[in-house]
């Protein structure tokens, strides 16, 4: 069975101060989370965002 692993916007308070949590696998979360902060908070799709957005899933 995969770990299971979220990605919660409530720990990186933003301006819009969302409240998006996302869980299941890291295979899962990662692409959502990854779009989500692309588009609802402008990231830029990087290998370094992407690096540090792995860091970020808990």
């Amino acid at each position: 069975m995969a770990k299971r692993v979220s990605a919660d916007c409530r720990k990186y308070p933003s301006k819009k101060k969302c409240t998006l949590t996302v869980s299941g696998s890291m295979a899962e979360v990662f692409p959502v989370a990854l779009y989500h902060a692309c588009k609802s908070h402008g990231h830029k799709n990087t290998p370094a965002f992407r690096k540090d957005l792995k860091k970020f899933i808990k």
